[in-house]
């Protein structure tokens, strides 16, 4: 660890965050994916292919998270069991309608941000740049995402309407 400068104690206090937005990005993807499967409707071409953007984003940053870990030379949680414990996200039912499903994700995003914002914090305390700069244009990218989902949720119908 003497090669990053970085002391072990506050290092290990970022890395239970780091573990927490892993949990979170997992449950993310796979709703991503579970409603880029179960779209239907007007709204359906766009959406499937703006979800499945999404969920490819995720998996980067899924990778991206759990090196960032395993650079602090800790072990990134890998078992779904642990991340549905971790999570600030909960599972999604796949009958859902457009609009509900873009609402749901809004919502996921302000977790994911408040969890990302919990993770700079506590990398700052530590002085871990490397972590705050990962995860500072996560937070770029992800209010830009939402704030595209918001606009189109704006003149969306409730029943499948079309962009």
């Amino acid at each position: 660890m003497k090669y990053l400068n970085l002391d072990k104690k506050s290092t290990g206090k970022t890395v239970e965050e780091l573990n927490i937005l892993l949990a979170d990005y997992h449950l993310y993807y796979q709703k991503l994916r579970n409603y880029h499967w179960n779209i239907v409707g007007e709204s359906f071409f766009y959406l499937h292919e703006k979800f499945e953007e999404m969920y490819d984003e995720a998996m980067l940053k899924i990778d991206e998270i759990a090196e960032r870990i395993l650079t602090l030379r800790y072990q990134p949680t890998s078992n779904f069991s642990e991340y549905l414990k971790l999570s600030n996200l909960k599972e999604s039912a796949s009958e859902k309608s457009d609009k509900q499903m873009v609402h749901e994700l809004l919502e996921d995003h302000g977790k994911l941000l408040a969890q990302m914002s919990k993770v700079v914090e506590t990398a700052d305390k530590g002085g871990d740049e490397g972590t705050i700069d990962l995860i500072g244009a996560y937070i770029r990218e992800l209010e830009k995402t939402s704030w595209m989902l918001d606009a189109w949720s704006m003149k969306a119908k409730e029943t499948h309407t079309k962009i």
